[in-house]
């Protein structure tokens, strides 16, 4: 691949990111008020992979266990997640979505994916596919 395609990958990813991390803060702003966007993805983990322990979402994210911790804690005081016992490890807890957390992510979600829809709505479906795939086989480096 030549120089220039590298470059121009990286521009339009950082674009991306940049959209992506303002999304994210309106997003999680539409969940609920007190929201940090930071956990906003971790409501996206735990209503697509279900419970979880919380050394699970550190390493899913990539992050440390104490900052999952903290922002678990936040989720916990909006009342969007709740910690039960793992049924596999009694020393250990399943973080979950909250019903009323479950609700108000997919009410949120549902909007955002009728944007998309409504902004790729001249895309070719196999175009849309092909994105989706090609993010996948970039998130998966």
């Amino acid at each position: 691949m030549t120089e220039n395609a590298f470059l121009a990958l990286e521009r339009e990813l950082s674009l991306l990111l940049r959209r992506a991390r303002a999304t994210s803060t309106e997003l999680a702003g539409e969940v609920h008020p007190g929201l940090e966007s930071a956990a906003y993805g971790f409501l996206v983990r735990l209503e697509s992979g279900g419970p979880q322990r919380a050394t699970d979402l550190a390493l899913y994210f990539g992050v440390g266990k104490a900052t999952v911790s903290r922002q678990i804690r936040a989720l916990e005081r909006l009342g969007l997640v709740t910690r039960a016992p793992d049924p596999d490890d009694g020393r250990a807890s399943l973080v979950r979505l909250t019903p009323e957390g479950e609700a108000r992510f997919r009410q949120v979600r549902e909007r955002r994916r009728a944007g998309y829809v409504e902004a790729m709505s001249g895309w070719p479906p196999g175009e849309v596919a092909e994105l989706a795939r090609l993010l996948h086989r970039l998130n998966r480096l």
